[in-house]
């Protein structure tokens, strides 16, 4: 029991002691709690309705607007908001001036939003819009992979080098020919391997189980893979490059991840959101890897139409390889 409570003192110690990673236990909870509540502070809405009109339109809102728990998002272009509608991101579109309105009949929210529409304002006339019918399991997919991979990629070589580092097998391996370069491309490689395989076994095994949707190009898919993988590597190496403290470098981790886990549309859309939420979203490297995994799988997107978030992608990977790059270091003492 002494040895025992000896062990635990030392512990309690060395935690206290150390008040970088000692501030962000108390400041990361505090920072996810009131940033969520400033985000989705009101609750999320139960229908998303797209909306087409001109200003003066709004002045004799119909009586479906004023219904409580429906978010209306309005639009400029007709075709923008049709396309949100056969993607299932949005319920349905309504424009107030022609008295129109737009729904996909694959879709269940659809169905009960118009069902709404119809009974408060019995004026406005149908059109339909046809889309592949998109199950949840086929829309979440590739943010469950995309998530998986991020939580892979990041902690997988984050608390590695970190580790190393603080053992002193970093600065034993200095002394050997091994250069940066070397050692940093092997810790890339060998991550890149583990995180392919295990969502190519995720995506196909989905994919067999569940026979969940696949429009596109499989070789597009992993390419997607491939360069989201990189760039969440790449930012594990940025996040560790110089970090000896594992609890610190976990709370640094946790501040990259959660972020992501929330508002890169892993789990729902954004679209209505407020424009500084989707452009912090944007700013995010899972967003742009679930984006472009998603338009290959349940919208047929060829490479070149995803070209946009895979340079984007690549050019995170160069950046945050160019971080890491002017911050290794490879002694625990920083010396």
């Amino acid at each position: 029991m002494t040895r025992l409570l000896a062990v635990f003192n030392a512990r309690n110690k060395e935690f206290w002691r150390d008040r970088s990673s000692l501030a962000w236990n108390f400041a990361f909870p505090f920072l996810l709690v009131f940033g969520f509540y400033f985000i989705f502070g009101q609750g999320m809405p139960m229908f998303k309705v797209g909306v087409i009109g001109e200003q003066d339109a709004y002045i004799s809102r119909p009586g479906f607007m004023q219904l409580s728990h429906i978010q209306f998002v309005p639009y400029d272009e007709l075709d923008n908001a049709l396309g949100q509608v056969r993607r299932h991101q949005i319920d349905l579109v309504m424009d107030v001036d022609r008295q129109l309105y737009w729904v996909n009949e694959e879709s269940r929210n659809g169905y009960m939003a118009e069902r709404l529409l119809v009974s408060t304002d019995p004026a406005y006339n149908r059109r339909v819009v046809q889309g592949e019918p998109i199950r949840y399991v086929d829309w979440v997919l590739p943010g469950i992979i995309g998530m998986n991979i991020m939580f892979s990629s990041l902690f997988g070589v984050g608390y590695a080098i970190v580790r190393y580092r603080k053992s002193g097998v970093l600065k034993r391996l200095k002394a050997t020919p091994l250069s940066a370069f070397e050692f940093v491309t092997a810790q890339i490689l060998s991550r890149l391997l583990t995180v392919m395989v295990v969502a190519s076994i995720i995506f196909l095994g989905s994919h067999w189980a569940l026979s969940t949707l696949m429009l596109g190009n499989v070789f597009s898919l992993f390419l997607v893979f491939f360069v989201g993988a990189l760039a969440m590597i790449s930012l594990g190496l940025a996040v560790a490059s110089r970090s000896r403290s594992e609890e610190l470098t976990g709370g640094l981790l946790n501040m990259a991840t959660w972020p992501m886990m929330g508002l890169s549309q892993v789990w729902f859309s954004l679209e209505g959101a407020p424009p500084s939420v989707q452009s912090l979203s944007n700013a995010l490297p899972l967003t742009h890897l679930v984006s472009a995994a998603r338009e290959i799988t349940t919208e047929g997107a060829t490479l070149l139409q995803v070209s946009d978030q895979i340079m984007i992608l690549l050019g995170m990977t160069a950046l945050f390889l160019a971080i890491a790059a002017l911050l290794f270091n490879w002694d625990s003492d920083h010396r």
